[in-house]
């Protein structure tokens, strides 16, 4: 196209965006703040909540299931797996939740998010062949966690490989003076902390909905601004470069989702590219499996924050969980992409699945599960 001889290069399109880039990131500094101000108050509030909060945290959560299906429900409500680890990192280091009750939650977590996938997946339903392709793109990174977990949670269970793993590897980072990025967070963040509980009268459950308000403000535009600060950029060489190789699709999938700090968007953004048959299931699983490690960012800001070993803990088992998952689950990818491969074929059979599939994964099985353990 030819530029309009009337516009000057200053005030062009390309020229605007680059004016923009500062700005954005000044705006950038203060979200990432306010994540960290949401967490550090998160962690006041619990404590002024007292030990009968805590108590009924610990008997809600007692059940490894529960916790599991309590991940599930509330990243599916919030679609948002970074919220949801970075609440349990607060719970965790404020001692309202238990390391041990906080593994299974962040599993749960892990299928929760994958229902942002689905439903972008249904933009195709009125083109059969196309949605067939979109729907088993979206389900296979279901079946990836949902297999994971139920591999990997019995394990847990009886012998602690997560837990024991996660410790280890605490106490490992701690020796090497890992801890001591929490001081200048603390020191920038405890003090307005500090002046918005006394500003709500130290009311606990106030100071809990500001903070919860606050981080998820905080993660919800963090996303926005990198997405328009990287996805344009990146988006045009997925086909031409990226996926060429397992090893680049595992690496796209790590260092785009690290940067954005949403596996929901960067694992979203392929699926219209797979409905188009511009790239196969095949292609996109390991970008998938990097997007379950690269996600697990979030967590250990949030515990650095915290200056919690515990906390710390708790994004290790995270890791550690992702990790193990596509140890197991990468040689034996046969079996996620075959139970995803029949999903979509039904899917494209019958409109009603889709729903259906969601209703039932996400919401009333683990709503069943929680009855029936009360």
């Amino acid at each position: 196209m030819t530029p309009d001889p009337g516009q000057s290069a200053a005030t062009s399109p390309r020229y605007a965006i680059r004016d923009a880039v500062p700005l954005k990131i000044l705006v950038l500094f203060a979200l990432v703040y306010l994540f960290i101000l949401s967490i550090t108050l998160l962690g006041g509030s619990f404590k002024l909540l007292g030990g009968g909060f805590a108590q009924a945290i610990f008997r809600t959560t007692s059940h490894p299931i529960v916790g599991l299906v309590i991940g599930v429900v509330v990243t599916a409500i919030i679609q948002s797996s970074s919220t949801t680890t970075s609440l349990i990192v607060g719970l965790v280091a404020s001692g309202v939740l238990s390391f041990e009750n906080a593994i299974p939650m962040v599993m749960g977590a892990n299928i929760g998010t994958t229902i942002t996938n689905t439903i972008v997946s249904l933009a195709s339903i009125s083109r059969k062949e196309e949605f067939q392709r979109a729907y088993t793109a979206s389900t296979v990174h279901d079946f990836f966690n949902i297999c994971a977990v139920i591999v990997l949670l019995p394990l847990q269970l009886w012998f602690n490989i997560i837990g024991a793993v996660a410790r280890w590897a605490e106490q490992f980072f701690e020796q090497f003076g890992g801890m001591t990025f929490a001081s200048p967070l603390a020191v920038i963040t405890k003090p307005v902390a500090g002046g918005i509980m006394h500003l709500t009268g130290d009311t606990g459950w106030l100071c809990v909905a500001i903070a919860f308000l606050l981080l998820f403000i905080a993660l919800r535009y963090i996303v926005v601004v990198l997405k328009s600060m990287v996805l344009a950029r990146v988006e045009r060489f997925f086909q031409r470069y990226i996926f060429r190789t397992a090893a680049l699709s595992l690496l796209l999938g790590i260092v785009l989702t690290s940067i954005i700090q949403s596996s929901s968007i960067t694992t979203s953004i392929i699926i219209p590219l797979v409905a188009a048959g511009v790239i196969s299931v095949q292609q996109i699983y390991p970008y998938l499996l990097g997007a379950n490690i690269g996600t697990t960012v979030t967590a250990f800001l949030a515990s650095f924050v915290t200056g919690s070993p515990e906390a710390v803990a708790v994004a290790f088992a995270h890791l550690i969980f992702n990790l193990f998952g596509m140890a197991i689950f990468w040689p034996l990818k046969v079996v996620p992409l075959f139970l995803a491969s029949k999903l979509g074929a039904a899917a494209a059979r019958s409109k009603m699945i889709p729903i259906v599939y969601i209703l039932i994964v996400f919401f009333l099985i683990p709503g069943v599960i929680i009855l029936l353990t009360r």
